[in-house]
């Protein structure tokens, strides 16, 4: 299997190249050159075994194959339960994915990324991975990386636009992570990442790399889960169940196209964002414009230049029919309030969008099939919020309680390329010495 760019003028590449690149040399995305195909749809229980064999076809002839089974282990360690929150509601579901070590959803594709460089790298010449996020992400990706020694993994977050927890989980990761706060919004840090990218020498001076959804090597985990739920719940009762996600950097949602088009049974896709505009502007006027990001209740969704829009842009389109519903910060709080009086369920911000959502759904289209809510967060990460909505404590999870007790350390640099590479120098220096 090789993998092509969105642009179509880099040259195709296997898949452990496109991993370790991250980005194609013309600043596109890489795809699969065809949608892989696979018989893996049974009701396999064990998530695990499920993956390695729904992404088998992506790996094929590559030198990471042999070590497939291997990285499933280790990225799919933890519960992921599929649960009714609500008795009164049998028809929805929330695959809760926020039972990592970090409370998120972002813990799958982090582990599965980090596991993928750990071999692909050379501990004497280390991959740099750098990271932009706006909220779980870079959590997610500081604890995987933490303590491998073929990589190093750089974390550049909004400054003042993150909740007081995230900012601790950001930057309490010892060696080999370091994080950084930027003056800027998320679509700041994602433009440094970028325009690192986009400087070959530079890129290849750190031996740069990127864990944001931009790496086809982050959507591969979440297309494995969505699917094993998809073909879970088909087997229970027939029928091919819809789809809500939480948007935006479009990843997770086009994760889920992604794994219809290879054939899960999977129904419509609603792809549930906060105010941000730019894929509802699309869905309702066919035009995609990026804005400028707003900053709502659900931060780690602030994004106005969703980077996976292009890969969903470049699919047929047949493949991309989604729907995009647009939730604003009052129903976000109003959403968590009404579930959890009615059934004593807490969402927290991001997954109270795509409850919100399905709460919208024409009663007839709620009747006709399960919907499954992607649940990307512990309601914990969000405790002011979700407090103030449910009017009590939210109790934290014992993994993120561990969190509290560590140090923590981060860096504020401008946002501009220039004071990204000093940090990118003083860093490498750093290692070199050790």
């Amino acid at each position: 299997m090789l993998y092509r760019s969105t642009r179509g003028v880099s040259p195709s590449v296997a898949l452990s190249e496109a991993i370790r690149a991250g980005a194609a040399p013309d600043g596109g995305l890489y795809l699969p050159e065809t949608v892989p195909e696979t018989g893996q749809f049974q009701a396999e229980p064990d998530l695990p075994a499920f993956a390695a064999a729904f992404l088998a076809p992506f790996f094929a002839g590559d030198r990471l194959a042999g070590e497939l089974a291997t990285l499933c282990r280790e990225a799919f360690d933890f519960p992921v339960p599929l649960v009714t929150p609500d008795p009164m509601r049998p028809g929805l579901r929330a695959l809760e994915l926020f039972h990592g070590p970090t409370g998120a959803f972002k813990d799958f594709g982090a582990r599965f990324l980090m596991g993928c460089f750990d071999r692909i790298g050379d501990p004497h010449d280390p991959l740099t991975v750098l990271v932009a996020t706006s909220g779980d992400t870079g959590g997610a990706v500081g604890c995987a990386a933490e303590g491998r020694g073929a990589l190093r993994a750089i974390i550049l977050y909004p400054a003042g636009r993150v909740s007081a927890f995230q900012e601790r989980q950001l930057t309490c990761w010892g060696d080999p992570v370091r994080a950084l706060e930027v003056d800027g919004d998320f679509d700041a840090c994602q433009g440094l990442v970028k325009a690192a990218f986009a400087d070959a020498e530079l890129a290849r001076t750190f031996n740069l790399t990127s864990a944001n959804s931009i790496n086809i090597g982050r959507l591969l985990p979440q297309m494995a889960y969505i699917a094993h739920a998809a073909t879970r719940l088909f087997a229970e009762t027939g029928v091919a169940p819809g789809f809500i996600i939480p948007t935006g950097n479009l990843g997770h949602g086009f994760a889920a196209v992604y794994a219809r088009a290879m054939g899960a049974p999977i129904g419509p896709i609603v792809l549930a964002t906060n105010a941000n505009r730019p894929l509802s502007r699309w869905k309702a006027e066919g035009i995609y414009r990026p804005a400028a990001s707003v900053a709502t209740l659900a931060n780690a969704m602030d994004v106005g230049a969703p980077s996976n829009f292009e890969r969903l842009d470049h699919l047929p389109v047949e493949m991309r029919d989604v729907e995009v519903e647009r939730v604003e910060d009052d129903a976000i709080r109003a959403r968590i309030r009404a579930d959890y009086e009615a059934s004593r369920y807490v969402w927290c911000p991001h997954s109270a969008t795509a409850a919100e959502a399905y709460a919208r759904l024409d009663p007839r289209r709620r009747a006709e099939r399960p919907w499954i809510v992607a649940a990307t967060a512990s309601p914990f990460k969000f405790a002011g919020i979700v407090e103030s909505a449910i009017g009590h404590a939210v109790e934290p999870p014992a993994a993120l309680s561990a969190i509290a007790g560590r140090t923590t350390r981060s860096r504020r640099i401008s946002a501009d390329l220039a004071g990204l590479c000093t940090e990118l120098c003083e860093e490498k220096l750093a290692t070199s010495t050790v």
